[in-house]
């Protein structure tokens, strides 16, 4: 049985991705799509439902998989829509403060809902053996991170860079909220123990580098994840619509829940 999608934010960058994909994947149906601006015109010949706003296009369309790579208000909407219809919904967005994924989870207690702020397999793979590099190489060595984006990315540090910190922070013990450091210019002085950087670039067209780096004496480690195309995370998302397809509300999902399912 074909997994049905609607697409929300069907005419942006992963938007359109996301429609190119699953038109050609043979357990995938393009149910519906959502795209609030002036390009919804351009998905008219998609044949499928389409429309404004997706509470407009979840009135035709049941038992879809909703897609959203949008914006944290918008996703927020989604979530809640999801929750009020029981419709399953993937959400790739990233930018989300606390209370807002505290949102989240909560409507994912009405609703199967799946948050990853990336959807790449190698990226979700990095976050799996990093505590076993922190436990390997101590409290001696120091940690930062360096993120690399596109110049129309809107938030920084990236979701991904935020998720490699939590992930080191928490192999320390420590959280993250308490030992990031996003910026530093001046007379700072020394560079404290327990703490965590996060660096951020933006320029051209890259779709999103990111390194970590081990810093110890006289030795450093630095483990890179580039990611070259949209496809890859666009493919991520549709392995997780199919996926929660067959899962039931009660809990936030994420990459971890699918990669180890």
């Amino acid at each position: 049985m074909k997994c049905p999608l609607i697409i929300n934010g069907a005419g942006g960058r992963m938007g359109a991705t996301l429609v190119r994909l699953a038109q050609s994947d043979p357990e995938l149906t393009l149910a519906g799509v959502v795209e609030p601006s002036k390009k919804l015109q351009d998905l008219e010949n998609l044949g499928c439902p389409f429309g404004k706003n997706l509470g407009e296009v979840l009135a035709k369309v049941k038992g879809a998989v909703v897609i959203d790579f949008t914006s944290p208000e918008a996703s927020l909407t989604t979530a809640r829509l999801a929750a009020e219809t029981g419709t399953a919904a993937v959400i790739g967005t990233t930018g989300f403060t606390s209370e807002q994924l505290d949102e989240l989870r909560a409507a994912a207690l009405k609703a199967p809902l799946f948050w990853a702020p990336n959807m790449s397999v190698g990226i979700n793979t990095l976050l799996a053996v990093l505590p076993e590099l922190v436990k390997k190489l101590g409290l001696a060595y120091d940690v930062e991170i360096m993120e690399i984006h596109h110049n129309k990315k809107k938030d920084a540090p990236s979701g991904t860079a935020l998720k490699l910190g939590e992930c080191l922070a928490e192999a320390k013990g420590w959280e993250l909220r308490d030992k990031a450091c996003c910026c530093r210019e001046g007379i700072i002085g020394e560079r404290p123990r327990e703490e965590i950087g996060l660096q951020t670039l933006r320029g051209g067209d890259v779709v999103g580098d990111h390194t970590v780096y081990f810093f110890g004496p006289g030795e450093r480690i630095e483990v890179t994840h580039r990611l070259h195309s949209r496809d890859t995370l666009a493919l991520g998302a549709l392995r997780a619509a199919k996926w929660l397809q067959s899962q039931k509300s009660g809990k936030l999902y994420s990459m971890a829940d699918m990669l180890l399912a």
